[in-house]
């Protein structure tokens, strides 16, 4: 909770002056969502409630839209909010706890020090604070106290890990491990996977994956309009638009295609069991993307616009002489083969029972071993980030699986680590301290989470966050 609070308040208000910033209530609509008193709280902290209008403004405060929330349900965006809403109260309640306060002249000082507020000659201009303030539209208040708030939580974390210093050893330490100089060889999986399939591994494939080889199949009925076939003139003019603001409006009404064109009278054209191919045009494809949106739509498409409705659409296996299908099965058993021959030498690397024997055994056939000697986690022409950053954390004579450019996999041994000490006069030993001063506080806020965990009751209401949850599907 607290280890990652740190990151997310820092974020969440960045800038102390410019992310403090109150939006507009965009969850207006959620307000019969919370209905039933009592029954109304998110969470309860010892005796304190976060009640759901607590829940809702901090919604709002973290400036995330109706759009990426409903995308997010199932990743437990609303459970993530809500740990990060409890973490703030936490905080209140510590410092409130702790006696942390913040004067009145150290927060004016803060305000008439920031830059953004700073006439020509570096003095603070209350003009750019009033246009600061109009711009972003907060009150004086509204916005001192956020700041406030911000100034205390940062004040309680320095209290917390104030007088940090990290020894020279541990410095070392990370620069060594960041610094050692590694050979690795490694072979590239993709020129020893099978790339072949028979006719019967196609013919078993198919019988045997059928759910997963099924395509959208949709009946469907559009047109392309424009101003002629709605004004008998070809111009884009006010009566047109007035025109598709109807259609709009008839579609927001709930009327299906049909009845509109029985209004308008354009020409609709009509396609069943429809699925891309290469011979689509543009249009068709526009509509088959976006299938699993709403039924029926208008899209404006700059030189005209399309109406669609989707009556159907049904899950099926395509011709199974297509010669595209049998291809897109060929290359699904191909990517099945490569899928299980990397999973079994992962288990095998996991297990610890692959070994060198194995490893020039599998290179034999296509005298594929490369070498390559890394100085730094910088220095990478063939791995990945996340690869490299994975094999500089492997013990010497390892094997592992990592991936490289282009989508390669690998297989790597640790041929040889080297170390070496870091030079006390380096430019670089600040970035260091500094690895090494954080590693040290992100250890200290780890205990103290705990201690808080311990310190305080935390319960949720599940029920309540459920009905939010229903109200963003």
């Amino acid at each position: 909770m607290i280890s990652k609070l740190r990151g997310f308040s820092n974020s969440k208000l960045a800038g102390v002056l410019v992310g403090i910033i109150i939006i507009p209530f965009v969850f207006w609509g959620m307000g019969s969502v919370f209905s039933g008193g009592n029954t109304n709280n998110v969470a309860k902290i010892n005796n304190e409630t976060i009640s759901s209008k607590d829940f809702v403004n901090f919604i709002n405060e973290s400036r995330l839209t109706n759009e990426i929330i409903k995308a997010n349900l199932d990743k437990n965006i609303i459970e993530q909010i809500l740990s990060e809403l409890v973490s703030e109260k936490l905080i209140e309640m510590e410092i409130k706890e702790l006696n942390v306060t913040l004067s009145e002249e150290v927060l004016a000082n803060k305000i008439r020090s920031n830059s953004i507020l700073l006439d020509d000659n570096k003095k603070f201009s209350r003009v750019k604070y009033e246009k600061f303030l109009l711009e972003n539209n907060l009150s004086a208040s509204t916005f001192e106290n956020s700041l406030k708030k911000q100034e205390l939580k940062e004040n309680l974390f320095n209290y917390i890990s104030g007088g940090i210093k990290s020894p020279y050893f541990l410095k070392n330490k990370i620069y060594i491990n960041e610094n050692k100089k590694i050979e690795i060889e490694f072979l590239d999986l993709d020129l020893i996977h099978d790339k072949t399939a028979t006719s019967l591994e196609v013919e078993d494939f198919i019988k045997n994956n059928q759910e997963i080889l099924k395509i959208d199949f949709i009946d469907v009925s559009y047109a392309k309009i424009k101003p002629k076939d709605l004004i008998e003139i070809d111009e884009f003019n006010d009566e047109f638009f007035k025109k598709i603001d109807e259609i709009e409006n008839n579609i927001f009404n709930g009327s299906n295609l049909r009845e509109i064109n029985e209004i308008y009278n354009f020409k609709l054209n009509e396609k069943n069991n429809f699925v891309l191919d290469e011979n689509s045009d543009e249009v068709l494809e526009e509509i088959y993307s976006r299938r699993n949106q709403d039924k029926i739509q208008l899209i404006d498409k700059n030189d005209f616009y399309l109406i669609f409705e989707i009556s159907n659409i049904s899950k099926k296996i395509p011709n199974k002489t297509d010669p595209k299908f049998l291809d897109n099965v060929k290359n699904n058993l191909i990517l099945k083969k490569k899928f299980e021959f990397n999973k079994s030498l992962f288990e095998k690397i996991d297990e610890k029972s692959f070994n060198d024997e194995e490893f020039v055994k599998l290179s034999k056939d296509i005298n594929n071993i490369k070498t390559i000697n890394i100085k730094s986690l910088q220095d990478n022409e063939v791995f990945d980030p996340d690869s490299l950053n994975l094999l500089y954390t492997l013990p010497n004579k390892s094997f592992s699986l990592v991936t490289g450019q282009g989508n390669k996999v690998f297989l790597t041994k640790i041929k040889n680590i080297s170390y070496s000490d870091m030079d006390k006069n380096t430019d670089n030993i600040k970035e260091y301290s500094t690895k090494a001063n954080n590693d040290i506080i992100n250890d200290v806020y780890t205990s103290y989470d705990l201690s808080l965990n311990s310190k305080y009751k935390v319960k949720i209401f599940n029920q309540t966050i459920d009905r939010v949850k229903n109200y963003f599907r």
